[in-house]
C-alpha cells in the first residue's frame, strides 16, 4: 500500500506531528496519487497481475487492498475476491469502486484474520509486511487461509533501498525502523517501515511453510520511461529495484 520515494502499524508521535501509517487521514489523497503512478500503477501492480497470471475462477484474499484498483483488476479477470484493509476509509474507497463485485472486510495482520483454514487458492500481500516488525505469526495466518498448494504473492520493499534509506553505512543484516514523509496529491503523511536482510524475508518465509517459487525483480510496465522520464533517469537499463517480488508456494 505505499510507495518508496528516490510504496499497520501506527506509532503517534509528538502532538504536533501526524501519526505514522494513518491511511486513514489521507485514504482519498493516496489513493488519487497512487491510481496511475509510477511505483503504484506502472511497477508494482503491473508485476503482481503478472506473476498472478491466470486468476479465472480462483479464490483470491487481497490483504492491504486499499482503495481496490488490484482487486479490481483481478475480479475483472475472473477470481473471486476477498479484500481485507486495517483502514475504514480505504474500504470505503474499496465499495465505492467495486461495488458487490467483491467481499471487503476490515482486518489487521497483527489479529487472526477472519476466514476458515484453506479458505483461498492465492493471497496477495502487496506492500504490507514492511510496516510489521515480527513476521512470524502474520505469515502463519496467511499459510493457514491458503488451501494446500496455494500461492502468496508478495511485494515488499528491495532491502538493498531500504538499507541505504533507514540508515546509509549502518548493518545491513539488522532489522530496524525507519520513517519518511511523503506527499500525497498535496497532502503530507508519515509512513514508518521495518527494513529487514533479504535472508530474514526469506528464513521467515520458508519457517512458516512456504516454498519459495520465484523471486522476481522486475521491470517498470511498458510506457513507464515515456510517461515518467525525469523518474526514470537514473536507471538508463532500465532496472528499477525498489521493491523485491515473490511467488511462495504453500508446502
Amino acid at each position: 500500500m505505499s510507495r518508496m520515494s528516490p510504496d499497520l502499524e501506527n506509532s503517534a508521535g509528538p502532538a504536533d506531528q501526524a501519526v505514522a501509517n494513518d491511511y486513514d487521514s489521507f485514504a482519498e489523497a493516496y489513493a488519487a496519487e497512487t491510481e496511475s503512478n509510477l511505483i503504484n500503477g506502472y511497477y508494482t501492480r503491473p508485476a503482481i497481475l503478472d506473476l498472478a497470471g491466470d486468476v479465472a475462477g480462483r479464490r483470491i484474499l487481497d490483504v492491504g487492498c486499499g482503495a481496490g484498483p488490484l482487486l479490481a483488476a483481478l475480479r475483472d479477470r475472473g477470481a473471486t475476491m476477498t479484500g481485507v484493509d486495517s483502514s475504514t476509509k480505504m474500504l470505503e474507497l474499496a465499495r465505492q469502486r467495486v461495488g458487490d463485485g467483491a467481499t471487503l472486510l476490515p482486518a489487521d495482520l497483527r489479529s487472526p484474520l477472519p476466514f476458515p483454514d484453506g479458505a483461498f487458492d492465492d493471497v496477495i500481500v502487496c506492500l504490507v509486511l514492511h510496516y510489521l516488525e515480527d513476521w512470524k505469526a502474520p505469515l502463519a495466518e496467511l499459510r493457514r487461509v491458503l488451501a494446500p498448494g496455494g500461492r502468496l504473492i508478495v511485494a515488499d520493499n528491495h532491502p538493498f533501498v531500504s538499507q541505504r534509506l533507514a540508515a546509509p553505512g549502518a548493518d545491513y543484516f539488522a532489522t530496524r525502523k525507519w520513517s519518511e514523509e511523503f506527499t500525497f496529491s498535496g497532502q503530507s503523511a508519515e509512513l514508518t517501515f521495518w527494513h529487514r536482510p533479504l535472508h530474514a524475508m526469506t528464513d521467515a518465509f520458508t519457517a512458516a511453510g512456504f516454498r519459495i517459487a520465484v523471486i522476481s525483480e522486475p521491470r517498470p510496465a511498458p510506457g513507464a520511461r515515456e510517461l515518467f522520464p525525469d523518474e526514470l533517469a537514473n536507471f538508463p537499463s532500465g532496472a528499477f529495484l525498489s521493491f523485491l517480488f515473490f511467488v511462495l508456494e504453500a508446502a
